[in-house]
């Protein structure tokens, strides 16, 4: 028997994707492979109810947690469990989104074949810190954080909808409005940005290649900068990432600054908004999260 004690599968019934019929085909595969293993299913009712499930179910025994979900809803489960404190949980997501990043970079296998072999791996998590005042707010990243044309384009999907057609004319769309942003650095110096993305995992939004050697479980993050310049300098970049990628980006443990203005940050396809004069700190936690090889 696999490394777990039962099988616990979060998805959203109202999803545009085909969360239902694949948390259903799952089940249905593990009864088949696994009929010793209690299966169970547990739709969410409302945002971030996930999390609310994911933590919950975390707190007993020896779980495998399945977000059959998009990144975001993954990161609600990673999250949840993170926030369960000391567990002996184990994490995974079947691809059920629209980007998928983490799904694709991390997975070489059928998800049933890999909880039938019950090969857990560790991995890094990124932890982000925000501090408004007397507000300080927790969040956990499996993939990435990102400020600038990220988080801008996601915003814009929420409002227009996702599908090939649409992404594309979002992204233009988007793009040739887009402003800089600035930070202030720890040390009182200010950069301005296009766009700053911290990335556990080496590839985001299905094309782009941010980094040449990024791995979710080596103790670091790449930060990948990219400093305001002539819109025509920031599409040939958004070019390279998808054509060839980007290249070696530095490698950190932590990374700290203020924000200058209000400024929405993109954590796993999920977008928050931070104030002006926030402190936002993001750290790598590493190897704390089991997941499946």
């Amino acid at each position: 028997m696999p490394p777990f004690d039962r099988a616990v599968l979060v998805y959203n019934p109202n999803s545009t994707g085909s969360a239902s019929r694949l948390a259903e085909g799952l089940r249905a595969d593990l009864a088949e492979r696994l009929p010793d293993l209690p299966v169970s299913l547990l739709p969410t009712r409302h945002a971030g109810h996930a999390r609310e499930l994911a933590a919950e179910a975390a707190r007993d025994g020896s779980p495998l947690i399945v977000s059959v979900s998009g990144d975001g809803g993954y990161n609600e489960v990673v999250d949840g469990v993170m926030r369960a404190g000391q567990t002996d949980a184990v994490c995974t997501v079947l691809a059920a989104g629209n980007a998928n990043d983490h799904h694709r970079v991390l997975r070489n296998r059928p998800l049933i074949d890999s909880i039938v072999a019950g090969a857990v791996r560790r991995i890094d998590l990124l932890r982000l810190t925000v501090t408004e005042g007397r507000d300080v707010r927790v969040c956990h990243a499996h993939s990435y954080i990102g400020l600038g044309l990220t988080p801008v384009v996601a915003v814009d999907l929420e409002k227009g909808g996702k599908g090939s057609f649409r992404e594309i004319v979002t992204a233009v769309r988007t793009f040739a409005r887009h402003r800089p942003f600035t930070i202030i650095r720890p040390d009182g110096t200010r950069h301005r940005f296009d766009s700053l993305v911290f990335a556990n995992i080496p590839e985001m939004a299905k094309y782009a290649t941010l980094s040449e050697h990024g791995r979710p479980d080596d103790g670091l993050f790449e930060v990948v900068a990219i400093a305001h310049t002539a819109k025509w300098r920031v599409l040939g970049t958004a070019l390279r990432a998808a054509v060839r990628g980007l290249g070696p980006q530095p490698g950190v443990r932590e990374y700290e600054f203020t924000t200058s203005a209000p400024t929405p940050m993109q954590i796993d396809g999920e977008v928050i908004r931070v104030a002006e004069a926030a402190d936002v700190r993001v750290e790598v936690l590493p190897g704390v999260l089991a997941t499946l090889l």
